[in-house]
């Protein structure tokens, strides 16, 4: 989702709905009123779709990085940080 995108399309959208609200009500507070709860509920939207996207990589990142532990053998992680597994359990800082 990209922003500038997203926000020109609900200004665009926003306009079409006041313009048809105005059109269906012929009173200008009622369509000013229904067009600012439309703009809340796109915005709810937009923020649970950004949440989704987010949990959705979230989860991939996950079962990407177990699939890589499983597959990878016991202090190959070790190897590739260069800190030996017997300095991840110090309780001091580690200092190389």
């Amino acid at each position: 989702m990209y922003a500038p995108r997203v926000f020109i399309s609900m200004l665009g959208t926003l306009a079409v709905f006041a313009i048809a609200t105005y059109f269906l009500t012929n009173s200008l507070a009622t369509t000013l009123i229904e067009t600012a709860i439309c703009a809340v509920l796109l915005q709810v939207g937009y923020f649970i779709g950004v949440l989704y996207l987010v949990w959705k990589e979230r989860k991939a990142r996950d079962s990407s990085l177990s699939e890589d532990k499983a597959s990878a053998p016991v202090g190959e992680d070790a190897k590739v940080t260069g800190i030996p597994a017997s300095n991840l359990n110090r309780s001091e800082p580690f200092n190389p």
